[in-house]
């Protein structure tokens, strides 16, 4: 989650400002309660993380009715809060709330990646945002200093399986998109050793 360590903006706007500003931005900022959060650049070892974890689930969609995507999608996740997840997946047709088909309304599986500095509270509450939306199906967590995956898998309205991944043998299975996919290929090329974390030559 790119959310870290940010003040909001003091002002508080509509979500019709929200999205004009938005649209003539360059840079992707997230909107809570009638506030504007930048979003921090991404480190190297997040970037891999995205772009790892798109390969690993986009790769073994082909035939699927289903689209991937990366980084920059913008989601509402309710009437007062849109959000950037790191990868987005559609099982089926995507719904947009305009015609610039630039607000996604019904994820089916939202990948985020949080680093040590993002801050609890602004994880759970995002995270209880993504569970809330009725498309979403399943929900990865991907921790960005240690081979970790939390997994969250609806079996109902109320009611989620959790499950931790914490070794690169461990496969994570996401059955609303029929996709599996290895912790080894998620964190390739990322290494954690005496808990610094390097890069893989």
């Amino acid at each position: 989650m790119n959310d870290k360590l940010l003040t909001p903006m003091e002002k508080k706007l509509t979500v019709e400002d929200y999205l004009k500003l938005e649209r003539h931005n360059t840079g992707n900022h997230e909107f809570i309660d009638g506030k504007i959060i930048p979003m921090a650049n991404s480190s190297r070892t997040h970037s891999l993380l995205v772009t790892n974890a798109t390969i690993a689930i986009g790769s073994r969609l082909r035939g699927q009715s289903c689209e991937v995507y990366a980084g920059n999608m913008r989601v509402q996740l309710n009437s007062s809060r849109f959000s950037y997840p790191s990868v987005v997946i559609i099982n089926g047709k995507p719904i947009f709330s305009n015609a610039e088909s630039d607000t996604l309304l019904n994820p089916t599986v939202v990948v985020e990646i949080f680093s040590p500095e993002s801050r609890s509270i602004e994880k759970n509450e995002k995270l209880e945002s993504y569970l809330e939306m009725e498309s979403v199906r399943e929900c990865l967590l991907i921790k960005e200093n240690e081979t970790r995956v939390e997994h969250y898998a609806k079996q109902t309205v109320k009611q989620w399986v959790y499950r931790i991944y914490n070794n690169r043998e461990d496969v994570v299975t996401l059955d609303s998109i029929n996709c599996k996919a290895s912790l080894a290929e998620i964190y390739a090329q990322i290494k954690f050793e005496n808990n610094v974390r390097q890069i893989a030559a």
